[in-house]
């Protein structure tokens, strides 16, 4: 249940990328559904790998260098999903902030099993 909500939430997020960045373009729903899909295989498989490899790179830069790193995860699924494209460097950085951004947003609101989570204060 935890990764289809990732996958929907990935969706929603390029879907949007889509609507504010420049330079990033979905043809169809049936392109965000595969590149929301490849998204979370993407972000479960490879980036973890990632992450591990560029460890040093990003602690010299305070873990800036992570935004690159999202952003060089969507644009490798770019360059596999046909009908989604991103144009260049700066629109997959900026399209990775976009998708983590509303992914950031769901987690706060809802949890992995899907149920919304209400917070409140203890008196």
């Amino acid at each position: 249940m935890g990764f289809l909500l990732r996958v929907a939430v990935n969706i929603v997020a390029i879907l949007l990328a889509a609507q504010i960045v420049p330079g990033i373009h979905v043809e169809g729903a049936l392109a965000a559904v595969a590149a929301g899909l490849l998204l979370g295989v993407v972000n479960a498989v490879v980036r973890p790998v990632l992450l591990v490899l560029t460890l040093p790179i990003t602690l010299v830069t305070l873990g800036l260098f992570l935004l690159v790193l999202n952003g060089i995860c969507l644009w490798l699924v770019a360059a596999v999903v046909k009908g989604f494209t991103v144009a260049g460097f700066w629109p997959a950085v900026l399209g990775a902030i976009v998708v983590s951004i509303v992914s950031w947003v769901v987690t706060v609101i809802v949890s992995d099993s899907g149920k919304v989570v209400i917070i409140t204060r203890h008196r």
